[in-house]
């Protein structure tokens, strides 16, 4: 298994797979700096992956409370419609009270102040 070295850098250009005493084999070319930035990028893309998950995870966690405050809020707003219409619906009754018991009383009664006077 011999490898020739280039001699600009000193990085090995070719390494033959097959036996030394086959003469019959393939080869396959690599060097060492072709090696070296093909597991940084693997290094990398998993880096990079594993912060893109944690980003989606982060990002669905904080899409799910805001529906939970927005299912929260939905609520609350019909609540308070619902009171609304009932306390419309008792001033209203309450109003047509004070205006019976206001014609029913003599307090309140409009009387012809001209003919008092005379």
């Amino acid at each position: 298994m011999d490898g020739e070295v280039d001699e600009e850098d000193g990085t090995f250009t070719n390494i033959s797979l097959a036996d030394d005493t086959a003469d019959t084999g393939t080869a396959a070319l690599y060097t060492k700096q072709d090696k070296l930035p093909t597991m940084n990028c693997d290094m990398d893309g998993e880096m990079e992956n594993q912060v893109e998950m944690e980003e989606k995870t982060r990002l669905i966690n904080q899409v799910l409370e805001l529906q939970h405050t927005l299912e929260d809020l939905s609520a609350r707003v019909d609540a308070v419609k619902e009171e609304n219409l009932k306390l419309k619906s008792e001033n209203q009754v309450l109003g047509q009270y004070i205006e019976n018991l206001m014609s029913a009383s003599s307090v309140f009664q409009t009387t012809d102040t001209k003919s008092k006077r005379k």
